[in-house]
């Protein structure tokens, strides 16, 4: 099984509009074995990426709703219509109340959506995994969006997160997220016992994200 890479465009101005398909189609270059590389591209550039280049597409957010009455809402059933295959859930950035986050992760298992939910904490951890999600991303806030990574600062909490894991829900895989910007990163956090990484500004913000990637999966 390969270890997943799953890159945030968030809405970085880098990663927006005619961007996000030129680094999209960049990042598709790249031939790995042993990785599977992901992209979560904006709302408004998900259909173009999903369907013009062969990486394995996230939505940023989906809601608890279906197809019909419903404004400025995300639905599961839309997102597989265009070819998308998983979707990033309860970010830090876009937190979802857990009795919605377990409908949430209930939808997308019926419309065979991969789920990757975001927790910030050890507690959250083990609330999140009675959901069964596909991933747990953990991210401790005060190293999301920094430059130096959580398997540097405080590798003893991965190994935390990998060992409740493994307790609770073995069918869930664990992405290390925050602060994750080079090789080095990469490497502690598949030792510490995760299945891959969940990566922001570093990749969707780097001057060539298509070579800056590459080097990390060296």
């Amino acid at each position: 099984m390969t270890h997943l890479i799953l890159i945030n465009f968030k809405t970085y101005k880098e990663a927006t509009a005619e961007k996000a398909l030129e680094i999209a189609k960049s990042l598709a270059k790249i031939k790995s074995n042993k990785y599977t590389i992901a992209v979560a591209p904006s709302l408004l550039t998900i259909k173009e990426v999903a369907q013009k280049t062969s990486l394995t597409v996230f939505s940023q957010h989906t809601d608890n709703i279906g197809l019909g009455s419903n404004t400025g809402r995300i639905p599961a059933d839309e997102l597989k219509g265009i070819g998308v295959k998983g979707t990033i859930l309860n970010h830090s950035e876009r937190k979802i109340p857990s009795k919605y986050l377990k409908e949430i992760i209930e939808i997308c298992k019926s419309k065979k959506l991969k789920t990757v939910v975001c927790a910030s904490s050890i507690s959250e951890i083990k609330k999140i995994l009675q959901f069964n999600p596909d991933y747990l991303a953990y991210e401790p806030k005060e190293f999301i969006g920094g430059n130096i990574s959580v398997t540097e600062a405080k590798p003893e909490v991965i190994l935390k997160a990998a060992e409740i894991i493994k307790e609770i829900n073995p069918r869930t895989r664990l992405l290390c997220g925050a602060g994750i910007h080079s090789k080095e990163d990469l490497g502690h956090a598949l030792l510490l016992g995760a299945d891959g990484v969940l990566i922001g500004h570093a990749v969707s913000k780097a001057k060539d994200p298509k070579k800056f990637l590459e080097a990390m999966l060296l």
